[in-house]
């Protein structure tokens, strides 16, 4: 603010100028304008419920895990069948409350960790049941479904351009696993081949050639993207 008369600068609360003594006229401005948005800063999200919440699940389950060893172990006298109650417990707990505890869901940390936990309890299944088909059939069957998983999962997240084409790609690859499956089962279990495995890749191919073939038609291209998020 300055003197409209000498042009000195005055102190926001001045009646007149220090130097020439001129009164200071404050002139009204025009009225402002709402803002259209709302000037709150957002607030950081209460979680003590849903921390009590999933405790409390936690601990629920932990307790029918130990009662079930607890169980076994008296009338028995060993594990028994309580330790595929309590691992496939564990499991569920992995999968659907372990992420709850977090505020974001990251798939590409907790899609590996629920894999390798689903590969642990097929482990443990094979063991107690003394059977071999861990390392030849549950192991890679396991390891090639999280590839695949992980591998769509990068391209809808991080891959913008080019998108349609490589979840193509990815439908005809999965197709094709599906010979592997059947593969690793016929070596495992003795089961002949082609019987089932032929009519998936089919299925899959068909897709994944039809969104390839899309991919070069704009209208079809657009049409999938605003329908499927391609």
């Amino acid at each position: 603010m300055y003197c409209i008369y000498c042009g000195v600068k005055l102190q926001d609360n001045s009646a007149e100028c220090p130097l020439c003594h001129t009164p200071v006229v404050l002139i009204p401005g025009p009225p402002r304008k709402a803002a259209p948005y709302s000037d709150r800063l957002p607030q950081a999200e209460k979680q003590s419920g849903k921390l009590l919440l999933l405790g409390l699940v936690t601990v629920i389950l932990a307790a029918t895990a130990l009662g079930c060893l607890i169980f076994c172990l008296k009338t028995y006298g060993a594990v028994s069948w309580s330790g595929i109650a309590a691992l496939g417990i564990a499991l569920g707990w992995i999968w659907l409350i372990l992420p709850m505890w977090f505020p974001r869901w990251r798939p590409m940390v907790f899609l590996p960790v629920d894999f390798a936990a689903a590969g642990g309890y097929l482990l443990y299944l094979c063991v107690q049941t003394g059977g071999n088909w861990f390392l030849s059939f549950a192991f890679p069957v396991t390891g090639m479904a999280a590839a695949l998983t992980l591998a769509g999962v990068a391209m809808m997240r991080y891959i913008c351009q080019g998108r349609l084409r490589l979840m193509s790609l990815l439908l005809i690859v999965i197709g094709l696993s599906f010979i592997l499956v059947e593969f690793f089962q016929h070596l495992t279990f003795a089961t002949p081949m082609f019987v089932w495995s032929l009519y998936c890749v089919t299925g899959f191919c068909l897709i994944g050639l039809f969104l390839f073939a899309a991919s070069f038609i704009p209208p079809m291209r657009s049409w999938l993207r605003r329908k499927f998020f391609f």
